[in-house]
């Protein structure tokens, strides 16, 4: 009964926690338990029972957990950006069920029927904050206006069907992290600057 009882208080620390995606180590942190063996075989026993999912080696997950937070746990450091901010925000149309994130390495993947795509991005970008919105659940997200900014970087010449909602002094702001005179000159004559 003691083991049930353990168990349970175990898992209800995890779902208590307001993240949905998790590393071994932070469940770790989480629950106290600093024997990985012990640890791992309680992971194991929750992902039998249906209370918990393992959706890549290395990582534990809520079963209605976010993708979005997957993205910004599989690789480190990472944000969400790109498309699927710039499809949230209304910025462009066409639509597109990834999740795309900004990260070290480039790199597209299925898990559990998501779609991820990384695109890479130079350190000094990626390191920066400015323009991204941190979460309780782990979620990295950039604002339209860096998702803009990383859009016309990493892809060029593009096409966005409603620029209007965007902030220009923001953008104005965020583009010298990007040290790229040609982007400015993009950037400039999309917003009629």
């Amino acid at each position: 009964m003691g083991s049930s009882n353990q168990n349970r208080d175990w898992l209800l620390q995890v779902y208590q926690s307001p993240r949905s995606v998790f590393g071994l180590a932070d469940i770790a942190l989480l629950t106290g338990e600093s024997n990985p063996i012990s640890l791992t075989k309680k992971l194991h026993y929750q992902i039998g029972k249906g209370n918990l999912k393992n959706p890549r080696k290395g990582l534990y997950a809520k079963p209605n957990y976010d993708p979005a937070a997957l993205a910004c746990t599989l690789y480190t450091p990472t944000y969400v950006s790109l498309d699927y901010v710039l499809q949230k925000e209304g910025i462009i149309f066409q639509y597109d069920s990834a999740i795309t994130a900004v990260s070290y390495l480039s790199r597209a993947l299925e898990i559990e029927g998501w779609q991820i795509k990384y695109r890479k991005i130079k350190d000094a970008v990626l390191l920066n904050t400015n323009g991204i919105i941190s979460n309780e659940n782990g979620i990295h997200i950039a604002t339209k206006e860096r998702a803009f900014l990383d859009m016309l970087y990493l892809n060029g010449n593009m096409y966005f069907d409603a620029i209007n909602t965007l902030n220009k002094n923001k953008v104005l702001n965020l583009l010298p992290m990007y040290a790229s005179n040609v982007l400015e000159k993009r950037v400039k004559k999309i917003l009629k600057i």
